[in-house]
């Protein structure tokens, strides 16, 4: 029988007041291992008076009380790591063994980043910039936050949203996606054990509780992370009550692999931002862009790379085997998120060229092989929208100019990569790609100390970094007479 779901309001797990629910599934399995309400307008308002009320307190304490308080949940969090891991790869599939190394003592260590900003409020110097006149500057708390986290990676994203707004001296309200709520609840349960109650608040719920939460009056702001439809909703909605809205959306990070590359490291290291959690990634390396000198070769040996990841896949990512240790990727997210991307490979365009993968694997579970297209024309629209499954594109480029092009040539901005040896090359490319992010001979490594946002219709704000503490901060200038 599976688990009814709670809300997480003012300290404590409390039954939501919903009409209808819907069954939460392991996408390895195929299991129904939960039941989540629909948080409907009372568990909307209750969860934002409860914020609102710890906003009195919170929003009054010292940068060292909030960094204690999330040094505190970092610590209980690294000390519970394990149950985490298999909270998360029950949420999300992935394979279990490499969870806590990859998602789980990475978020530990960005709350703990976020506990060292909280202290570090930046400014200008109070100075007399007027005769007689001292100008200061406060940085401030914004106060009530409304946040959406996705399912790629919910624990790690509801540690970008809930760390960096706590550290400023704000409370939130957090839903996490419909798919993936337990780690968040967890997450929640753990830090109520060092925050007042009310600081922290996670509802559950699909797209109506999240439109709910957008529109309530008591947020100042609202963040969120996933598509660029949801953003763009987002944006028009929250424009209505003009507040403050930061949004990391949908990304197609070109690749450009030119013809001094190292080749096999390219391969390997594309390969593996291409195809870790699934393709689920935002930044993930999807759309090769190889110069005219190493095309076809790459096209080939990527090929072969991709073709002995997907035999390995098909043989070892078995339904209900994220626990083992050869599992490199788990599942897509759902049964709607393989119909969709086995629907886009289905669509391909007659020049388009299958060289690897393509279908799905078993019959059980949500496991989709690992995929290279090649042949593809830049308006393709496997090229120009983001697909997020385990699909790798290749095309090619006649030169720099071209690759520029085509790299600029999509409606997002969030993530990119070069892989050359030559320097100058590089910086060329890294000054003209349009994207938020750009990685010379690598591509995904994530580091707290530096902002992750894009540009476009990847969305604005930072998350990450001092940039993206300061996005949960609001600026007053307090002048004084002094004549």
């Amino acid at each position: 029988m599976s688990e009814p779901i709670r809300n997480f309001i003012n300290g404590e797990y409390v039954a939501a007041n919903a009409d209808s629910g819907f069954d939460v599934v392991d996408p390895a399995t195929e299991e129904v291992y939960a039941t989540s309400p629909v948080s409907g307008q009372a568990d909307v308002d209750a969860a934002f008076s409860a914020a609102a009320t710890a906003f009195e307190t919170w929003g009054e304490t010292t940068p060292g009380e909030r960094q204690l308080a999330l040094f505190r949940i970092a610590d209980a969090m690294e000390a519970r790591a394990e149950e985490f891991a298999d909270v998360e790869s029950k949420d999300t599939g992935k394979p279990r063994p490499s969870l806590v190394t990859d998602e789980i003592l990475l978020s530990v260590d960005q709350i703990r980043f976020f506990a060292g900003e909280a202290r570090h409020l930046s400014g200008m110097a109070s100075s007399e910039y007027m005769a007689d006149h001292t100008s200061s500057i406060r940085r401030e708390p914004i106060g009530v936050i409304g946040q959406v986290t996705p399912w790629n990676y919910p624990l790690n994203m509801a540690v970008w949203k809930f760390a960096p707004a706590i550290a400023a001296g704000n409370t939130t309200v957090l839903k996490p996606s419909d798919t993936t709520p337990l780690s968040t609840l967890l997450l929640a349960e753990v830090a109520a054990e060092f925050l007042p109650p009310g600081v922290f608040n996670v509802i559950t719920g699909d797209r109506t509780t999240g439109a709910k939460m957008i529109e309530h009056k008591t947020p100042q702001m609202v963040s969120i992370t996933g598509s660029v439809r949801a953003g763009m909703e987002v944006a028009k909605s929250a424009a209505n009550d003009l507040k403050r809205v930061h949004l990391e959306l949908g990304g197609k990070a070109p690749v450009i692999v030119w013809n001094d590359a190292d080749l096999q490291a390219a391969i390997e290291g594309i390969g593996i931002a291409g195809y870790f959690n699934a393709g689920q990634d935002c930044t993930a390396a999807t759309r090769v862009l190889a110069g005219p000198g190493i095309h076809d070769d790459f096209v080939a040996a990527l090929a072969e790379f991709v073709a002995g990841i997907a035999a390995w896949a098909k043989e070892n990512a078995k339904a209900g085997a994220p626990d083992r240790d050869d599992i490199r990727f788990g599942a897509v997210n759902s049964a709607a998120q393989l119909e969709r991307v086995s629907g886009i490979i289905d669509a391909l365009p007659s020049h388009a060229r299958i060289e690897t993968g393509g279908k799905r694997q078993g019959d059980l579970g949500y496991f989709l092989e690992a995929t290279v297209i090649s042949g593809l024309l830049q308006d393709d629209d496997v090229v120009q929208n983001e697909i997020f499954g385990p699909v790798i594109t290749v095309q090619k480029v006649s030169s720099e100019a071209q690759a520029l092009e085509w790299a600029n040539g999509v409606q997002y901005g969030l993530a990119s990569s070069v892989w050359t040896k030559d320097h100058g090359r590089a910086m060329r490319f890294a000054k003209h790609l349009d994207f938020g992010c750009v990685w010379i001979n690598t591509h995904i490594p994530l580091v707290a100390e530096m902002p992750h946002g894009g540009f476009k219709h990847s969305g604005y704000g930072k998350d990450l970094s001092s940039y993206g503490f300061e996005d949960y901060t609001r600026i007053k200038h307090v002048m004084s007479f002094i004549g």
